[in-house]
């Protein structure tokens, strides 16, 4: 007899136990030979020499599938532990799994624009209205890339331009201040990574909140690197985001051109980069509109109506008979 740990290292082992400790139970129901513990993120196997040495392909099976899709069930368990086919997938179009399992793919034409922008360049500039998906994609987008092992770090910035001084006056120390600001930020990883999963990853810095008054002199290297938001950065701030980047790095800005909160005597950072880089190689451009909101239906009237009134406030021409 002999007892082998296994540490789960990509796997939540809330996911990877089941509620109630279903899976654990059905693991137990599949291995009679073997004695199967759980604490926190380690798996401790006790029983014969050949028997746990089988049973640690089986607990890399369940980790692997339960980090990819995050979920996992007893018939999942029951299919990989007794070698049977499980019903496919289709992958096709997925980023990423959310939490409760389900995919999270493109879901307008500009969306798949998006990823396919990133799968050709280094540098995307997401542009379009509230609610268009830009954020959402660019997180999955990251989590992907980190889940892959192709990065090593997802990091978020965002400028808080409606604070400006005002941070002085929120609690906590200055990641507490900018927090609130990058809220939408949270709530798309929290669709995308398990609750303690993501905890861990902030512990870790392995998803890191970059204030952008904090980013320079930084080189960023290996990781995914999101600016939201972007149309209330200035121009030296945005061209100072831009020349972090590192090796083995993707850099995405999002930004709504309709929700300048800048001073009037300020230009917007975001106009003039995509003034400035157009047509630079390896630098994407994906324009987004009303058509790609995926909140609800609303809100697309709502975008529609603004630019409507923006439209009839501009001056008209005048018409001269000459």
């Amino acid at each position: 007899m002999i007892e082998k740990h296994f540490i789960l290292e990509e796997a939540d082992p809330v996911v990877f136990c089941g509620v109630n400790h279903a899976n654990l139970k059905m693991l137990r129901a599949l291995c009679p030979k073997l004695r199967i513990m759980l604490r926190d993120n380690v798996v401790r196997v006790v029983g014969g020499e050949d028997d746990v040495e089988a049973f640690g392909e089986v607990i890399k099976q369940l980790e692997t599938h339960c980090a990819r899709y995050n979920r996992l069930g007893e018939e999942d368990v029951l299919n990989l532990v007794t070698g049977r086919a499980a019903q496919a997938d289709s992958t096709e179009g997925v980023i990423v799994y959310s939490t409760g399992g389900k995919p999270i793919t493109p879901r307008s034409e500009n969306q798949r624009r998006l990823v396919e922008a990133y799968a050709a360049c280094d540098m995307i500039f997401a542009i379009g209205p509230a609610g268009s998906g830009k954020t959402y994609t660019a997180i999955a987008l990251a989590v992907r890339a980190l889940k892959n092992k192709e990065v090593k770090k997802i990091i978020l910035s965002r400028p808080a331009v409606e604070a400006g001084e005002k941070l002085g006056f929120l609690p906590g120390d200055m990641k507490e201040k900018i927090d609130p600001y990058l809220q939408p930020l949270y709530d798309a990883l929290q669709e995308m990574i398990p609750a303690a999963k993501l905890q861990e990853y902030m512990n870790t810095n392995v998803i890191q909140i970059a204030p952008l008054a904090f980013m320079r002199g930084r080189t960023l290297n290996d990781a995914v690197v999101i600016l939201d938001e972007a149309q209330n950065t200035t121009s030296a701030q945005i061209k100072m985001f831009l020349t972090r980047m590192g090796w083995n790095t993707k850099m995405i800005v999002t930004g709504d051109r309709t929700q300048i909160d800048l001073p009037a005597s300020q230009r917007s950072g975001l106009t003039e980069a995509q003034r400035i880089l157009q047509g630079v190689p390896g630098i994407a451009f994906v324009e987004m509109n009303e058509r790609d909101i995926i909140r609800h239906k609303l809100v697309t009237r709502i975008v529609e109506a603004y630019a409507q009134a923006e439209q009839s406030r501009r001056p008209q021409p005048i018409e001269t008979n000459i």
